[in-house]
């Protein structure tokens, strides 16, 4: 692992004991949902059903509901797969909860804390992760990998100020996108960001 993402992990490590009241501020604001603020946290809200769960993940708005037609896809293909989605803004969860059909579970995405990320991966155990655009939080994907899931980064979009952010740590970019078992970039500026 880079020194970058060495000194990340251990960073969000020491600041994570400041996340529930975070997380309460933010709920304070309408930034979060009171009621659901220990997902955050790692701390499921649902029951793990038996079998296979596949992962998808998006933040927001836009991004969760490009979601829907591949929930339709793995429904309808897998009706025995448990499918999860994971967001991270109250708003994308409202559509969500009108929108996804009967069965797939929806969670707040965990805060990429170490303690938060592992919870959520031991109580989840996903067979397979999908990341849609450019949500690339490192604790929660070299975890992920680290634990032999599979990860694909869908619709991949890469602007050019986070292309700058990430070349000032090669190596932790190199780590964090090599995660990825599949990369299917938006467009060709994207690609060649990545």
């Amino acid at each position: 692992m880079s020194l970058a993402l060495t000194a990340y992990r251990l960073l969000t490590r020491m600041l994570e004991p400041l996340a529930p009241r975070l997380l309460d501020a933010r709920a304070k604001q309408g930034k979060e949902d009171p009621r659901r603020v220990d997902e955050r946290l790692g701390v499921a809200g649902a029951a793990r059903p038996p079998g296979d769960l596949v992962w998808l993940h998006g933040v927001s708005v836009g991004e969760t509901l490009s979601l829907l037609p591949v929930v339709e896809r793995f429904k309808k293909s897998r009706p025995d797969l448990t499918v999860l989605v994971t967001s991270g803004t109250v708003t994308s969860a409202e559509l969500l909860a009108q929108r996804l059909p009967p069965g797939v579970i929806h969670q707040f995405a965990p805060v990429d804390a170490p303690g938060a990320v592992a919870a959520f991966l031991d109580h989840w155990r996903p067979a397979l992760g999908v990341f849609v655009e450019s949500e690339l939080w490192p604790n929660l994907i070299v975890a992920a990998k680290a634990r032999g899931v599979p990860l694909a980064l869908v619709s991949a979009r890469i602007t050019e100020k986070t292309a700058e952010g990430w070349a000032r740590f090669p190596g932790a970019a190199r780590t964090v996108i090599s995660a990825f078992d599949r990369i299917l970039p938006q467009d060709i500026v994207s690609a060649d960001r990545i």
